[in-house]
């Protein structure tokens, strides 16, 4: 039976012309697309409901299932109806209670289970707190298996692997920073599936800094702190991202402390990521920041040559595609900010080779990123430039305008550096504050409202101003 190009022109199906068993068809390319364990966890009951002109309907246990594998598995069932029905049709998921009632890799047998419904899977119950409670979709891309280690990030790898396997072991808490785009997400979320995975119950919570902030606030305008606190110091494992815009929060802070505490005197595991190290994030306070410091800090740093090429090679695989050794040397030499920049790069270069309809070759790279690398290029110099003119100028070190020192002599340098910033390149608040030191996007806001009030009231202060961006754009 051929295979039809686009799920319009998919013809009719009725059951009569579907092969022997499909349900046990669909199992069987299950089984060689995903690991034992996924497979047992989340496709073993499913049975195949129906086949018409509408799609592939599939039915499901219950709604928690359904709506597991629409989150995260929906592309595998796709390609696994593909080679056992050997159609590119819809994929449709329905609950039906009966599902459960069957043994499971049986069922396409219409035989009931004899006896009690066997309990839960530890796994399932991870799954289903995870879900309830956390604030995150996790992505299934996201494991140790297709982290690319390098130098760069390989002490953070080996603690986060640490703390999956054996939390509230050796590193606890562990504490990661590094730029925007290097890959410390992808790490608290293998964390967070690896742990899961691991056969033990495991409450696990994964959640942003933000929605740590804004729950605190609700609580505190519900009047129903219990609550948010029984959330937050019943798990097993924490994990918080972008710890640092708790800057400038300081009754949050507070409640973090107490939460953290709560948590490490019940040998709780914590993980916690931020752009800089706890010694630089802005009104941090001294007892948090020597709670972060309790366990390993870990930078992952910007990939070297050798890594940017490893994981351009690992994202083109991850589409089917073999780039040229040329086309990987260019791209790792001329991408070599974060792994963000470096997939984006990937994605470009295929879809140009695809619309222009042309093999892949170090001509068609450069043609497909040459105006995104003059950009990028530029924005990164530009900041690099603004800070070097504002420190020669007021006779300060970069390392000054990125550190934690208010005294007038740096803090001035700092917020006209930050204002021209804004000013002469495209970055946004946040991004400008991840450039200086991990500030929050508040801190780059005063700073610029700071200087444009000097500005205003000072003839001599303006014509400075006006000499540095006639220096830059020089």
């Amino acid at each position: 039976m051929s295979v039809p190009s686009h799920p319009a022109i998919l013809r009719s199906m009725t059951e009569a012309e579907l092969p022997d068993d499909p349900t046990r068809r669909l199992l069987d390319a299950l089984r060689r697309l995903v690991t034992p364990r996924k497979f047992d966890l989340w496709f073993s009951r499913l049975r195949v409901a129906g086949v018409d002109s509408a799609g592939v309907t599939i039915a499901v246990q219950n709604a928690f299932h359904h709506e597991w594998i629409r989150t995260h598995y929906l592309d595998v069932l796709r390609e696994a109806v593909r080679e056992s029905l050997q159609a590119d049709a819809p994929v449709l998921l329905e609950v039906d209670d009966s599902v459960s009632d069957l043994a499971p890799h049986q069922v396409a047998s219409t035989a009931p289970v004899v006896g009690e419904r066997p309990p839960v899977d530890v796994t399932t119950r991870n799954a289903h707190f995870f879900q309830q409670n956390s604030d995150v979709l996790l992505n299934q891309k996201y494991t140790f298996d297709n982290f690319v280690v390098g130098p760069s990030n390989q002490l953070a790898h080996a603690a986060a692997l640490a703390v999956a396997g054996s939390p509230a072991g050796s590193y606890n808490p562990l504490f990661l920073h590094g730029a925007v785009g290097l890959g410390k997400t992808h790490l608290l979320q293998a964390i967070c599936q690896k742990a899961m995975e691991s056969g033990r119950e495991q409450r696990v919570l994964y959640l942003s800094s933000e929605t740590f902030v804004n729950q605190f606030i609700a609580a505190i305008e519900q009047g129903d702190l219990s609550s948010f606190r029984y959330k937050y110091r019943r798990v097993d494992l924490l994990l918080i991202d972008d710890i640092h815009l708790l800057a400038n929060k300081e009754r949050t802070q507070d409640e973090f402390f107490h939460t953290f505490n709560t948590l490490y005197n019940d040998q709780r595991q914590i993980v916690l990521s931020s752009d800089s190290p706890p010694s630089e994030i802005p009104t941090l306070r001294e007892r948090l920041i020597s709670r972060f410091k309790w366990g390993l800090v870990a930078e992952i740093a910007n990939p070297g040559y050798e890594t940017r090429q490893a994981i351009l090679r690992r994202k083109a695989r991850d589409r089917n595609i073999e780039l040229p050794e040329d086309v990987l040397d260019y791209l790792a030499e001329t991408m070599n900010r974060n792994i963000r920049e470096l997939e984006g790069a990937v994605t470009k270069v295929l879809g140009y080779s695809q619309l222009t309809s042309r093999t892949i070759d170090l001509d068609l790279a450069r043609e497909a990123l040459g105006q995104s690398v003059d950009e990028a290029h530029r924005v990164v110099m530009g900041v690099d430039q603004i800070q070097s003119v504002v420190c020669k100028h007021y006779g300060v070190r970069i390392s000054d305008l990125n550190g934690r020192r208010r005294t007038q002599s740096i803090v001035l340098p700092r917020q006209v550096a930050m204002f021209l910033t804004r000013k002469l390149t495209p970055l946004s608040l946040v991004e400008i504050g991840t450039r200086f030191g991990g500030r929050d996007h508040s801190t780059v806001l005063y700073a610029v409202s700071k200087i444009e009030e000097r500005i205003s009231s000072s003839a001599s202060f303006a014509q400075l101003i006006v000499e540095f961006e006639t220096r830059l754009k020089g």
